[in-house]
Protein backbone atom coordinates (compact mmCIF):
# COMPACT_ATOMS: atom_id res chain seq x y z
CA UNK A 1 0.00 0.00 0.00
CA UNK A 2 2.83 2.42 0.83
CA UNK A 3 4.42 1.91 -2.57
CA UNK A 4 1.12 2.52 -4.37
CA UNK A 5 0.45 5.61 -2.25
CA UNK A 6 3.79 7.24 -3.00
CA UNK A 7 3.63 6.43 -6.73
CA UNK A 8 0.15 7.94 -7.07
CA UNK A 9 1.17 10.99 -5.07
CA UNK A 10 4.28 11.70 -7.13
CA UNK A 11 2.37 11.10 -10.37
CA UNK A 12 -0.15 13.72 -9.28
CA UNK A 13 2.64 16.12 -8.30
CA UNK A 14 4.40 15.88 -11.65
CA UNK A 15 1.21 17.10 -13.32
CA UNK A 16 0.05 19.63 -10.74
CA UNK A 17 3.01 20.97 -8.75
CA UNK A 18 2.75 24.58 -7.66
CA UNK A 19 5.20 27.15 -9.00
CA UNK A 20 6.43 29.11 -5.98
CA UNK A 21 9.41 31.47 -5.46
CA UNK A 22 11.40 28.66 -3.80
CA UNK A 23 10.37 25.78 -6.07
CA UNK A 24 13.77 25.22 -7.65
CA UNK A 25 16.19 26.04 -4.84
CA UNK A 26 18.48 23.50 -3.18
CA UNK A 27 20.18 26.18 -1.09
CA UNK A 28 19.83 25.21 2.63
CA UNK A 29 19.81 28.85 3.74
CA UNK A 30 16.91 29.70 1.43
CA UNK A 31 15.03 26.54 2.42
CA UNK A 32 15.50 27.25 6.12
CA UNK A 33 14.36 30.85 5.62
CA UNK A 34 11.27 29.65 3.77
CA UNK A 35 10.36 27.09 6.42
CA UNK A 36 10.71 29.55 9.30
CA UNK A 37 8.61 32.16 7.51
CA UNK A 38 5.90 29.65 6.60
CA UNK A 39 5.42 28.52 10.20
CA UNK A 40 2.01 29.95 11.14
CA UNK A 41 1.96 31.94 7.86
CA UNK A 42 0.05 31.35 4.64
CA UNK A 43 2.08 30.77 1.49
CA UNK A 44 0.48 33.78 -0.20
CA UNK A 45 1.69 36.10 2.55
CA UNK A 46 4.98 34.32 3.21
CA UNK A 47 6.22 34.51 -0.38
CA UNK A 48 6.68 38.28 -0.30
CA UNK A 49 8.53 38.13 3.04
CA UNK A 50 10.74 35.35 1.72
CA UNK A 51 11.78 37.49 -1.24
CA UNK A 52 12.25 40.56 0.97
CA UNK A 53 14.58 38.67 3.32
CA UNK A 54 16.63 37.25 0.46
CA UNK A 55 16.96 40.71 -1.05
CA UNK A 56 17.97 42.27 2.26
CA UNK A 57 20.10 39.34 3.46
CA UNK A 58 21.38 37.47 0.36
CA UNK A 59 23.50 35.11 2.48
CA UNK A 60 23.30 33.74 5.98
CA UNK A 61 26.36 35.85 6.83
CA UNK A 62 24.45 38.99 5.86
CA UNK A 63 21.64 37.94 8.17
CA UNK A 64 24.05 37.06 11.00
CA UNK A 65 25.67 40.50 10.77
CA UNK A 66 22.38 42.37 11.08
CA UNK A 67 20.76 43.64 14.28
CA UNK A 68 17.66 42.32 15.99
CA UNK A 69 15.85 45.60 15.35
CA UNK A 70 16.57 45.28 11.63
CA UNK A 71 15.25 41.73 11.55
CA UNK A 72 12.18 42.71 13.57
CA UNK A 73 11.43 45.52 11.15
CA UNK A 74 11.65 43.19 8.14
CA UNK A 75 9.56 40.61 10.03
CA UNK A 76 6.86 43.14 10.91
CA UNK A 77 3.40 41.77 10.13
CA UNK A 78 4.29 38.07 10.34
CA UNK A 79 3.72 37.73 14.08
CA UNK A 80 5.25 35.10 16.38
CA UNK A 81 8.36 37.25 16.78
CA UNK A 82 10.29 34.51 18.57
CA UNK A 83 10.82 33.13 15.05
CA UNK A 84 12.68 36.31 14.10
CA UNK A 85 14.85 36.14 17.22
CA UNK A 86 15.66 32.48 16.55
CA UNK A 87 16.40 33.29 12.92
CA UNK A 88 19.10 35.77 13.90
CA UNK A 89 20.52 33.50 16.63
CA UNK A 90 20.83 30.53 14.28
CA UNK A 91 22.40 32.66 11.57
CA UNK A 92 25.02 33.78 14.06
CA UNK A 93 25.66 30.17 15.16
CA UNK A 94 26.13 29.08 11.54
CA UNK A 95 28.47 32.02 10.97
CA UNK A 96 30.55 31.39 14.08
CA UNK A 97 30.47 27.60 14.44
CA UNK A 98 30.15 26.42 10.83
CA UNK A 99 32.02 29.20 9.00
CA UNK A 100 28.82 30.37 7.36
CA UNK A 101 27.99 26.98 5.82
CA UNK A 102 24.71 25.38 6.88
CA UNK A 103 25.34 21.96 8.50
CA UNK A 104 24.50 18.81 6.54
CA UNK A 105 23.94 16.38 9.40
CA UNK A 106 20.30 16.08 10.46
CA UNK A 107 21.04 16.10 14.19
CA UNK A 108 23.26 19.16 13.85
CA UNK A 109 20.51 20.92 11.94
CA UNK A 110 18.01 19.91 14.62
CA UNK A 111 20.24 21.34 17.35
CA UNK A 112 20.03 24.86 15.93
CA UNK A 113 17.85 27.44 17.67
CA UNK A 114 14.21 27.40 16.61
CA UNK A 115 14.56 24.34 14.37
CA UNK A 116 12.27 21.44 15.22
CA UNK A 117 11.88 18.03 13.62
CA UNK A 118 9.77 19.31 10.74
CA UNK A 119 12.14 22.09 9.72
CA UNK A 120 15.20 19.85 10.15
CA UNK A 121 13.60 17.19 7.94
CA UNK A 122 12.67 19.82 5.35
CA UNK A 123 16.23 21.17 5.16
CA UNK A 124 17.79 17.69 5.13
CA UNK A 125 15.49 16.41 2.39
CA UNK A 126 15.03 19.48 0.19
CA UNK A 127 18.64 20.68 0.33
CA UNK A 128 20.56 17.43 0.71
CA UNK A 129 18.13 14.71 -0.53
CA UNK A 130 18.35 12.88 2.77
CA UNK A 131 15.55 10.38 3.58
CA UNK A 132 13.62 12.33 6.22
CA UNK A 133 9.86 12.77 5.96
CA UNK A 134 8.25 16.08 6.78
CA UNK A 135 5.22 16.21 9.04
CA UNK A 136 3.23 19.45 9.03
CA UNK A 137 -0.48 20.25 9.03
CA UNK A 138 -0.86 19.28 5.37
CA UNK A 139 0.83 15.92 5.91
CA UNK A 140 -1.14 15.15 9.07
CA UNK A 141 -4.35 15.85 7.16
CA UNK A 142 -3.53 13.73 4.10
CA UNK A 143 -2.30 10.75 6.10
CA UNK A 144 -5.09 10.82 8.68
CA UNK A 145 -7.78 10.94 5.99
CA UNK A 146 -6.28 8.44 3.56
CA UNK A 147 -5.47 5.85 6.24
CA UNK A 148 -8.43 6.71 8.48
CA UNK A 149 -6.29 7.38 11.56
CA UNK A 150 -8.14 8.74 14.58
CA UNK A 151 -5.20 9.24 16.94
CA UNK A 152 -5.21 12.91 17.99
CA UNK A 153 -2.37 14.66 16.20
CA UNK A 154 -1.61 16.86 19.22
CA UNK A 155 -0.81 13.99 21.61
CA UNK A 156 2.49 12.17 22.15
CA UNK A 157 1.05 8.86 20.97
CA UNK A 158 -0.51 10.47 17.91
CA UNK A 159 2.64 12.31 16.90
CA UNK A 160 4.73 9.16 17.30
CA UNK A 161 2.27 7.14 15.22
CA UNK A 162 2.14 9.70 12.42
CA UNK A 163 5.91 10.12 12.41
CA UNK A 164 6.37 6.40 11.77
CA UNK A 165 3.65 6.37 9.11
CA UNK A 166 5.11 9.40 7.35
CA UNK A 167 8.52 7.75 7.25
CA UNK A 168 7.02 4.48 5.95
CA UNK A 169 5.33 6.35 3.11
CA UNK A 170 8.44 8.33 2.15
CA UNK A 171 10.07 7.65 -1.20
CA UNK A 172 13.67 7.33 0.00
CA UNK A 173 14.99 7.52 -3.57
CA UNK A 174 13.52 10.98 -4.12
CA UNK A 175 12.63 12.37 -0.69
CA UNK A 176 12.60 16.01 -1.75
CA UNK A 177 10.07 15.41 -4.50
CA UNK A 178 7.90 13.20 -2.30
CA UNK A 179 7.88 15.69 0.59
CA UNK A 180 6.96 18.56 -1.69
CA UNK A 181 4.29 16.40 -3.32
CA UNK A 182 2.47 15.57 -0.10
CA UNK A 183 2.67 19.17 1.13
CA UNK A 184 1.26 20.48 -2.17
CA UNK A 185 -1.41 17.79 -2.23
CA UNK A 186 -2.61 18.80 1.23
CA UNK A 187 -2.65 22.47 0.23
CA UNK A 188 -4.34 22.05 -3.16
CA UNK A 189 -6.59 18.94 -2.94
CA UNK A 190 -6.90 17.65 0.62
CA UNK A 191 -7.70 21.06 2.08
CA UNK A 192 -8.91 21.58 5.66
CA UNK A 193 -12.32 22.75 4.50
CA UNK A 194 -14.04 21.89 1.23
CA UNK A 195 -11.41 19.37 0.02
CA UNK A 196 -11.58 18.55 -3.68
CA UNK A 197 -12.46 14.89 -3.19
CA UNK A 198 -13.98 14.51 -6.65
CA UNK A 199 -10.59 15.47 -8.17
CA UNK A 200 -8.61 13.27 -5.79
CA UNK A 201 -6.69 10.31 -7.24
CA UNK A 202 -7.04 8.56 -3.86
CA UNK A 203 -10.83 8.79 -3.55
CA UNK A 204 -11.45 5.08 -4.17
CA UNK A 205 -8.97 4.14 -1.41
CA UNK A 206 -9.35 7.03 1.04
CA UNK A 207 -10.86 5.74 4.30
CA UNK A 208 -12.20 9.13 5.37
CA UNK A 209 -13.91 9.73 2.03
CA UNK A 210 -15.48 6.30 1.84
CA UNK A 211 -16.61 6.33 5.49
CA UNK A 212 -17.87 9.91 5.48
CA UNK A 213 -15.26 11.13 7.97
CA UNK A 214 -13.59 13.89 5.96
CA UNK A 215 -14.77 16.64 8.33
CA UNK A 216 -13.74 14.61 11.40
CA UNK A 217 -10.10 14.05 10.47
CA UNK A 218 -7.49 14.85 11.57
CA UNK A 219 -8.47 14.69 15.24
CA UNK A 220 -7.26 17.22 17.79
CA UNK A 221 -7.75 16.65 21.50
CA UNK A 222 -7.12 20.17 22.69
CA UNK A 223 -9.21 23.22 21.98
CA UNK A 224 -7.43 26.56 22.16
CA UNK A 225 -9.07 28.99 24.57
CA UNK A 226 -8.23 32.59 23.77
CA UNK A 227 -7.43 35.00 26.59
CA UNK A 228 -8.81 38.52 26.24
CA UNK A 229 -6.34 41.30 27.03
CA UNK A 230 -7.11 45.00 27.24
CA UNK A 231 -4.46 47.54 26.22
CA UNK A 232 -4.71 51.28 26.73
CA UNK A 233 -1.98 53.11 24.83
CA UNK A 234 -0.96 56.65 25.82
CA UNK A 235 0.05 58.66 22.76
CA UNK A 236 2.00 61.74 23.90
CA UNK A 237 2.95 63.88 20.91
CA UNK A 238 3.67 67.48 19.99
CA UNK A 239 5.38 69.35 17.16
CA UNK A 240 5.99 66.20 15.11
CA UNK A 241 7.57 64.29 18.01
CA UNK A 242 6.14 61.35 19.92
CA UNK A 243 7.02 59.02 22.78
CA UNK A 244 7.46 55.27 22.24
CA UNK A 245 8.96 52.48 24.32
CA UNK A 246 10.33 49.00 23.66
CA UNK A 247 8.64 45.96 25.18
CA UNK A 248 11.12 44.04 27.32
CA UNK A 249 8.95 41.59 29.29
CA UNK A 250 8.85 37.93 28.34
CA UNK A 251 5.43 38.36 26.84
CA UNK A 252 3.86 38.83 23.44
CA UNK A 253 5.72 41.22 21.13
CA UNK A 254 8.94 41.11 23.14
CA UNK A 255 11.41 43.75 21.88
CA UNK A 256 8.85 45.35 19.56
CA UNK A 257 7.94 48.99 20.07
CA UNK A 258 4.71 50.46 21.38
CA UNK A 259 3.31 53.58 22.96
CA UNK A 260 3.38 53.78 26.76
CA UNK A 261 0.86 51.23 27.94
CA UNK A 262 -1.65 50.67 30.72
CA UNK A 263 -3.08 47.15 30.66
CA UNK A 264 -6.45 46.81 32.36
CA UNK A 265 -7.91 43.53 33.66
CA UNK A 266 -11.47 43.35 32.34
CA UNK A 267 -12.07 45.97 29.66
CA UNK A 268 -10.40 48.91 27.97
CA UNK A 269 -10.54 52.15 29.89
CA UNK A 270 -12.69 55.18 29.30
CA UNK A 271 -11.38 58.72 29.67
CA UNK A 272 -12.76 58.81 33.20
CA UNK A 273 -10.88 55.62 34.10
CA UNK A 274 -7.42 57.01 33.27
CA UNK A 275 -5.06 57.60 36.21
CA UNK A 276 -5.59 60.92 37.98
CA UNK A 277 -2.11 62.20 37.18
CA UNK A 278 -2.91 61.92 33.46
CA UNK A 279 -6.40 63.41 33.68
CA UNK A 280 -5.14 66.28 35.86
CA UNK A 281 -2.15 66.83 33.60
CA UNK A 282 -4.03 67.85 30.49
CA UNK A 283 -7.59 69.15 30.08
CA UNK A 284 -8.24 67.50 26.71
CA UNK A 285 -7.49 63.94 25.59
CA UNK A 286 -8.72 62.38 22.37
CA UNK A 287 -9.94 58.81 22.59
CA UNK A 288 -9.57 56.54 19.54
CA UNK A 289 -11.98 53.92 18.33
CA UNK A 290 -11.42 50.29 19.36
CA UNK A 291 -8.73 48.25 17.61
CA UNK A 292 -8.45 44.46 17.71
CA UNK A 293 -5.82 41.84 16.98
CA UNK A 294 -6.31 38.08 17.27
CA UNK A 295 -3.34 35.90 18.18
CA UNK A 296 -3.23 32.13 18.64
CA UNK A 297 -3.96 32.23 22.36
CA UNK A 298 -5.09 35.81 22.88
CA UNK A 299 -7.39 38.47 21.56
CA UNK A 300 -6.12 42.01 22.05
CA UNK A 301 -8.58 44.86 22.58
CA UNK A 302 -6.92 48.27 22.37
CA UNK A 303 -7.66 51.95 22.54
CA UNK A 304 -5.33 54.90 21.98
CA UNK A 305 -5.53 58.01 24.16
CA UNK A 306 -3.97 60.97 22.37
CA UNK A 307 -2.39 63.78 24.38
CA UNK A 308 -0.92 66.80 22.59
CA UNK A 309 1.94 67.38 25.01
CA UNK A 310 5.44 66.16 25.75
CA UNK A 311 5.63 67.71 29.21
CA UNK A 312 4.27 64.71 31.04
CA UNK A 313 6.73 63.07 33.44
CA UNK A 314 8.27 60.65 30.93
CA UNK A 315 9.55 57.33 32.23
CA UNK A 316 13.20 56.46 31.72
CA UNK A 317 12.41 53.84 29.08
CA UNK A 318 10.35 56.20 26.93
CA UNK A 319 12.04 57.23 23.70
CA UNK A 320 11.29 60.53 21.96
CA UNK A 321 11.29 60.16 18.17
CA UNK A 322 10.16 62.09 15.12
CA UNK A 323 6.71 61.01 13.95
CA UNK A 324 8.05 60.72 10.41
CA UNK A 325 10.53 58.11 11.67
CA UNK A 326 7.94 55.82 13.27
CA UNK A 327 7.95 53.50 10.28
CA UNK A 328 11.61 52.73 10.99
CA UNK A 329 10.58 50.84 14.12
CA UNK A 330 8.97 47.44 14.47
CA UNK A 331 5.45 47.66 15.92
CA UNK A 332 2.76 45.02 16.54
CA UNK A 333 0.06 44.88 13.91
CA UNK A 334 -2.55 46.53 16.11
CA UNK A 335 -0.34 49.62 16.46
CA UNK A 336 0.49 49.57 12.75
CA UNK A 337 -3.24 49.66 12.05
CA UNK A 338 -3.59 52.72 14.27
CA UNK A 339 -0.59 54.45 12.69
CA UNK A 340 -1.89 53.73 9.20
CA UNK A 341 -5.17 55.47 10.03
CA UNK A 342 -3.66 58.30 12.07
CA UNK A 343 -0.61 59.19 9.98
CA UNK A 344 -1.29 57.43 6.66
CA UNK A 345 1.81 55.26 7.00
CA UNK A 346 2.14 52.56 4.38
CA UNK A 347 3.78 49.36 5.62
Amino acid sequence: MFNSFRKTLISWYLDHNRVLPWSKTKDPYSIWLREVILQQTRVEQGASYYQKFLNHYPTIIDLANSTLDEVYKDWEGLGYYSRARNLLTTAQIVRDKYNGVFPVDYLEILSLKGIGEYTAAAIASFAYDQPYSVLDGNVFRVLSRFFGIEHPIDTTIGKKSFKKLAQDCLDINQPAMYNQAIIDFGAVICKPKLPLCTNCPFSSECVAYNEGKISELPVKSKKIIKQNRYFNFLVFSKQNKIYIQQRQEKDIWQHLFQFPLIESPNQVLTLEDLPDDIIDFVPYIRESKMFFQTLTHRKIHAKFFEVESLDYDAKKDWILVEIRDLNKYGFPKIIKDYLSEKYNFIY
